[in-house]
């Protein structure tokens, strides 16, 4: 459907273009209009030749050709100027569920950490509309990014954590490392052990993760929370240190707040089934979590589904239509009459 969002400029460009083209015609009547003072010299005996005739039609022609093109072209510049629109209509669909990364960077578990990492980005390519952020934590926590919608962004942080981690899986892996790609994963853990004599405080950093989503107060209510929230902390449970919150004690917070923990075993394989990892099982499931190891296959795909079970009201899903400027053809038109134009003016000047 054709639409001009400001017809009056229309009417203001074309009153300009006749106004221009009567001053011209004024000027150039009033500078033929005098009668010659000398006597000049009369081509028209000339131009009753056969060939003098030719000329002069062909040379009508494309001075008639130039003066229509010059006038499409304004009148296109003019309806241009009018911004034609054209309707724009999408669905749209906005989540209102916000899950947040929670990764422990401590030593036990980083070798294992490129093998979370890969599952983390394989969760978010089934999320759409969801926000969703990556905390990481040993002693201490930090962000590597707050909540977003930004796929893209998000997809080059944890592939360049997982280029990162790749180099850190075995200690020969280690050894192996040049001096900058030691310093790059120092930089990248910077933040994360600020505390001495104390490592992997897990219940810290998960209430950590918590207090990146709004809404989320230490003590606080479900009712407090304005959107489906969710944590996935990854982690192998082996504390070392004096913890502020055990991991019990930060998953009561959390479920307080209304907030679900999914837990996901960073470890190896061997310890799948020890006290450490038995008791997070436990302990996630308790709160309503999904607990899952490393070396079930199936694991990304039950995460996905238990995340989307639990939605409140995570998605809405709307047709909006709206005008929106389509200058493209007009643009393409104007662009090909000027260029018809100048070679008519070409022609004319031979």
């Amino acid at each position: 459907m054709l639409h001009w969002q400001w017809p009056w400029a229309i009417l203001i460009a074309l009153a300009a273009c006749v106004l221009i083209g009567l001053m011209v015609r004024m000027i150039d009547a009033h500078r033929h209009g005098a009668p010659p003072e000398a006597t000049v010299f009369d081509i028209d005996d000339d131009l009753k030749t056969d060939e003098g005739a030719r000329m002069l039609r062909l040379w009508r022609r494309w001075n008639r050709a130039a003066a229509v093109l010059a006038v499409l072209a304004l009148v296109t510049m003019a309806a241009l100027a009018g911004r034609p629109a054209r309707v724009a209509a999408e669905d749209e669909r906005s989540g209102s569920r916000d899950i947040v990364l929670c990764l422990d960077v401590s030593g036990s578990t980083l070798p294992y950490d490129q093998q979370v990492i890969a599952t983390y980005r394989t969760l978010i390519s089934h999320f759409k509309g969801e926000r969703i952020g990556l905390s990481i934590f040993n002693s201490t926590s930090r962000t590597v990014f707050p909540l977003t919608d930004d796929y893209a962004m998000a997809a080059r942080q944890l592939e360049h954590a997982d280029d990162l981690l790749r180099g850190v899986e075995t200690q020969d892996d280690i050894d192996k490392m040049s001096a900058q790609q030691y310093q790059q994963v120092s930089d990248w853990l910077a933040g994360t052990q600020n505390r001495k004599n104390a490592t992997s405080l897990i219940g810290d950093g998960l209430v950590s993760c918590a207090a990146m989503l709004p809404g989320f107060t230490y003590g606080g209510t479900q009712a407090d929370q304005s959107r489906d929230a969710s944590i996935v902390l990854a982690t192998d449970n082996v504390v070392s240190g004096t913890q502020t919150y055990t991991l019990a004690q930060a998953l009561d917070l959390t479920g307080k707040a209304g907030i679900t923990v999914d837990g996901l075993f960073s470890g190896p394989s061997q310890s799948d089934h020890d006290e450490a990892t038995e008791q997070m099982r436990t302990l996630i499931e308790q709160h309503h979590g999904t607990f899952l190891l490393q070396s079930d296959g199936d694991s990304v795909a039950d995460l996905v589904r238990a995340i989307d079970r639990r939605q409140i009201s995570a998605v809405d899903e709307a047709s909006q239509a709206d005008w929106t400027d389509a200058p493209g053809w007009w643009t393409l038109a104007i662009a090909v009459l000027l260029a018809g134009w100048l070679i008519v003016a070409w022609r004319l000047r031979r």
